[in-house]
């Protein structure tokens, strides 16, 4: 029995978390929670982020790419992608990490929500105050 070849990462950002796996020898065509891309992420912008590690170092049309994504919101979620599949990128050659370095696409942003604290209305809101 031959196993399919992939390359497996995980990216992170906020409450989501993608699992990606890059299939050598595709079509490019991408695939996340079993849809495809434009019709997971409707928005243009989240599709450029998305693709943005495979455009900068070219290989656009060399992977099948499949995600299991959850948690988090749409946007949170596709930077998740976009950090796992730069860091799939460099698995698979490691020439990639300065290219994808320098454009960003290697750092985890690791800004969360706040916890609401008691005593407050919300993280920071305090109940109104009167003097009198």
């Amino acid at each position: 029995m031959s196993e399919t070849k992939y390359i497996e990462a995980i990216g992170r950002r906020k409450e989501a978390v993608a699992r990606v796996r890059l299939h050598h020898g595709g079509s490019g065509t991408i695939k996340i929670n079993d849809r495809e891309l434009v019709e997971y992420l409707p928005l243009e912008t989240m599709q450029q982020t998305v693709v943005a590690p495979l455009k900068e170092t070219g290989m656009e049309n060399v992977f099948d790419i499949t995600v299991h994504v959850t948690g988090g919101g749409i946007h949170g979620q596709a930077d998740g992608i976009r950090l796992g599949i730069a860091r799939a990128l460099v698995d698979f050659n490691p020439e990639f990490r300065s290219t994808l370095k320098k454009a960003g696409f290697l750092s985890r942003d690791a800004r969360v929500r706040e916890r609401k604290k008691f005593g407050h209305k919300s993280a920071r809101r305090s109940p109104q105050w009167s003097k009198r």
